[in-house]
């Protein structure tokens, strides 16, 4: 087994006015050559939208994007003619492919949105761009992790499924609650990102904001210090 401790004191940071941002992974006018990505997952960013603003219509193109809203909302648009509100306990996934413009602006005027934007890297180039979105009731599967993507062909028509072999799941749990992972694909790494808490993983303290990345893994050992909401994110390590 190989592990990494991430501190969240050693992501990269922007201030915009409107939106306040945190890299996990270079971005933007961040580079740290030590933090490009984790296997197949490109950006892991944290954002504040402001009430009344948010990111106006830009292109994409092959990359499998992931929004998960923690505070707030963002009202979605794109050039598929999709439209659409997302808020906490809803996903949305959405397959740039050969190329797709779209907009993701904060539902509120006044109130701040918090959330959570991955990259992830396609197994395959130039399909056929699509957006997805569902709702997952966290509350209701407390002391889970809830499955919210999975790759297309291992997908039990629960989670939304994208064009990789990764898996996601979100889970919001008490304290003092012990639960394992294991990767579904063997190869896989795992990269868990602490919402909020504190956790003890085989020994190592992850505190609020923090992640922690395993390769060469049988199973991770997870305890809950505090009430915590958990994203862990299996993806491959190397291009196919």
């Amino acid at each position: 087994m190989r592990t990494r401790l991430f501190p969240k004191s050693g992501r990269g940071t922007a201030n915009h006015g409107w939106l306040q941002a945190n890299f996990s992974f270079s971005f933007g006018n961040y580079y740290n050559p030590d933090m490009v990505q984790f296997g197949m997952l490109r950006v892991l960013n944290d954002d504040t939208i402001a009430g009344g603003t948010g990111f106006g219509t830009h292109p994409h193109d092959n990359m499998e994007i992931i929004t998960i809203p923690l505070e707030g909302g963002l009202t979605h648009r794109d050039s598929m003619g999709s439209e659409a509100t997302v808020r906490f306990g809803e996903v949305q996934v959405m397959s740039a492919g050969t190329g797709i413009t779209h907009s993701e602006m904060n539902a509120s005027p006044t109130q701040q949105a918090k959330t959570l934007q991955l990259w992830i890297f396609p197994e395959k180039e130039n399909v056929e761009p699509r957006y997805d979105q569902k709702r997952f009731d966290l509350e209701a599967q407390r002391n889970t992790m809830v499955s919210i993507v999975s790759p297309e062909n291992k997908n039990d028509g629960n989670a939304l499924w994208i064009h990789q072999d990764a898996f996601l799941h979100l889970g919001v749990f008490d304290a003092n609650q012990t639960f394992d992972y294991t990767c579904r694909i063997e190869g896989n790494g795992a990269y868990l990102f602490l919402i909020e808490g504190q956790l003890d993983i085989n020994g190592q303290t992850v505190n609020e904001r923090d992640a922690f990345g395993a390769v060469e893994f049988d199973t991770l050992n997870i305890t809950t210090k505090a009430p915590a909401k958990i994203l862990v994110i299996e993806v491959p390590m190397q291009f196919k």
